[in-house]
């Protein structure tokens, strides 16, 4: 194929584990390119305010149109947040449409292959899953979903359904945070925290993954003697402990511990985590690919910490789309460790694809079809359509 533009750009947004943003962009040869971007309020508009930049455009030109969009963008805000976002979703819909023009797989556009899998961790919350939790189903584990030992059940159940890295919530009921303002733990609270490790890692085989977050709550201090805590135990990672705004004392947490630490799940562009890879303020890069600023982006950012011997998992909340875009990402980076999986207990998950078993034996195939080498169900959009969002056109 020797000529193509891009005729139109597309967004709607559907209701289900979470608020999820679909982009599509259409041809002038009838091929359609599928993206995602990070949940948040407005990214549909930014997505149609920024569409005239990309009508008429060949879309094998990725990396040059998604640095337009950036560029013509920064009196909105185009090193961060919702613009950021936006694109981002924009960046998976041209890899998915011009990998279809070209014939070959999203990642082979980015470089190329490391490997065929792409590793699932899969995010459990705590002893009930979250979407539980906030519709009141404590009674589905027991009377208290956040006893260390309900935590303990619910790794075991996640291993019995063929995972082998898991992901807790060590901030789940804020159990024993006296103020929440203020973000201090004290001696109780950390150990409520430590016995919680304790049950998951007696509970779970030797060759299984636990990772932990913590979602920004804490201070310094609490950060530093809940990490040192827990350092007997097999932890993965701890995530997310301190707030994220100030690097010193990311980077200071970093140095005070033996507790793997990782973050950069709201960071944006490899311009965001340059600081945090350079100075080795986290010992995992976190970047959420449907967020960060796109698949381009996200592999950047990797290789840029590979110079200082940092490895990558990919933080996700996404529907199946984002998340296979996630391994396609995966795929294409030396240092890659497991992508999230956040949508265990949403039933609906994986109706949003046409293609059946997008994550089996807690790993997901990298497709080698053309683009991302998956297929939006529009019925299954159509189901879910948010209040006033207008259905997505057939291709």
């Amino acid at each position: 194929m020797t000529d193509v533009e891009i005729t139109d750009v597309q967004t709607t947004q559907v209701d289900a584990d979470w608020t999820w943003t679909f982009v599509r962009l259409y041809t002038d040869t009838g091929l359609v390119g599928d993206g995602e971007c990070y949940w948040g309020p407005g990214i549909g508009d930014v997505v149609e305010h920024l569409a005239d930049r990309l009508v008429g455009e060949d879309p094998r030109d990725v990396d040059m149109l998604v640095d337009r969009l950036f560029e013509s963008s920064q009196h909105l805000g185009s090193e961060a947040g919702v613009t950021t976002s936006a694109i981002s979703g924009l960046d998976l819909a041209l890899y998915d449409l011009a990998g279809k023009v070209i014939g070959e797989p999203a990642h082979r556009l980015l470089g190329g292959q490391y490997r065929e899998e792409a590793r699932v961790y899969v995010d459990c919350h705590a002893g009930i899953h979250q979407t539980a939790a906030l519709a009141g189903e404590a009674e589905a584990i027991g009377d208290d979903p956040y006893a260390p030992e309900a935590y303990a059940q619910a790794a075991e159940e996640a291993v019995a359904e063929g995972f082998d890295a898991l992901k807790f919530d060590l901030d789940g009921d804020h159990r024993f945070e006296r103020d929440q303002r203020n973000r201090q733990l004290d001696g109780r609270a950390v150990e409520y925290r430590r016995e919680i490790v304790d049950a998951v890692d007696a509970a779970v085989p030797a060759d299984v993954n636990v990772a932990y977050d913590c979602h920004w709550r804490y201070d310094r201090d609490s950060a530093i003697r809940l990490a040192r805590a827990i350092e007997p135990y097999d932890v993965w990672w701890l995530e997310d402990v301190v707030p994220p705004e100030n690097l010193d004392v990311q980077r200071e947490l970093t140095a005070a511990t033996d507790t793997t630490i990782c973050a950069g799940e709201n960071r944006y562009r490899t311009h965001g985590v340059r600081q945090l890879i350079e100075e080795q303020a986290v010992d995992v890069l976190q970047p959420d690919v449907p967020k960060f600023g796109g698949m381009r982006e996200s592999v950047d950012a990797a290789r840029m910490a590979d110079d200082y011997y940092l490895p990558v998992a990919l933080h996700n909340v996404s529907s199946p789309l984002g998340t296979v875009a996630g391994a396609h990402v995966a795929a294409a980076i030396p240092t890659f460790l497991a992508i999230e999986f956040h949508g265990r207990d949403d039933e609906h998950w994986a109706d949003f694809l046409e293609e059946d078993g997008v994550i089996e034996d807690g790993a997901i195939d990298v497709p080698e079809a053309p683009g991302l080498g998956v297929t939006l169900n529009l019925d299954a959009l159509d189901e879910h359509v948010a209040d006033g969002e207008t259905l997505l056109d057939p291709a």
